[in-house]
Parts: structure tokens; sequence; C-alpha cells
């Protein structure tokens, strides 16, 4: 569930668990488009299960630094959930 407050949007921490309970891994490219939010608005949310012990950040990849982006950071930062 997304919810609008004042213009912004609003993640509800169970529909990320939910999302992790089906697909335990995820990038934030793939978060990003499922919520309809951008990353670094869902980079706070997911801070918080990292904080509670449930989803780690892997260790980000090297992306090739060529033209075509398809090796961005938002695609090689990658979400695990553990919990």
């Amino acid at each position: 569930m997304i919810l609008a407050r004042k213009g912004v949007l609003f993640v509800i921490l169970t529909d990320i668990k939910n999302f992790f309970s089906r697909q335990r891994m995820a990038s934030i490219s793939d978060l990003s488009i499922h919520f309809g939010v951008e990353p670094d608005a869902l980079r706070g949310i997911l801070d918080q299960w990292i904080r509670k012990g449930n989803l780690w950040k892997l260790p980000q990849g090297k992306t090739c630094k060529g033209c075509c982006e398809a090796c961005n950071s938002d695609h090689t930062e990658i979400y695990k959930w553990i919990g």
C-alpha cells in the first residue's frame, strides 16, 4: 500500500516485507518500479529494515563505466531479505 500525504508518497514497511516474502532479493531499481517511488525515498524505508536486522544491502558490484548505463548503480544496489 502506498499512501499520499502532502504530495509525498510513503510505502508502508509491511509492503516492503510482503514484497520480499515473495522475492528474496531485489535491486533498488526493481523496488522503485514496483512501488512507483524514487530510489532515494525507498532507501530510508529500507534502512529501517536493515537496522532491525531483517534486510541486508549486498556489497555493490562495480559498474563498467560504459555508455549504455545498463549497469548503473541503481541496478547493482541489491537488497536481500533475511528476516
